[in-house]
């Protein structure tokens, strides 16, 4: 795991959990907001899985 893999999933669950407190008190802005924090950190955990892949990848190639 790695450190984009970490700081996605965490901006992943804040996103989610300002985009339901918006929704709970029913602040379009608020679930907004969350929404867009959400997507930042899914994208930014995408890359870091794909780091993760080629890393992967290199360390069973060096095997060969």
């Amino acid at each position: 795991m790695n450190t984009d893999q970490v700081k996605g999933t965490v901006k992943d669950i804040a996103g989610k959990a300002q985009r339901k407190l918006g929704e709970a008190v029913g602040s379009t802005d608020q679930q907004v907001k969350g929404a867009l924090k959400q997507a930042e950190g899914k994208a930014q955990k995408a890359v870091g899985d794909v780091k993760e892949t080629f890393k992967d990848i290199h360390a069973n190639v060096r095997k060969i």
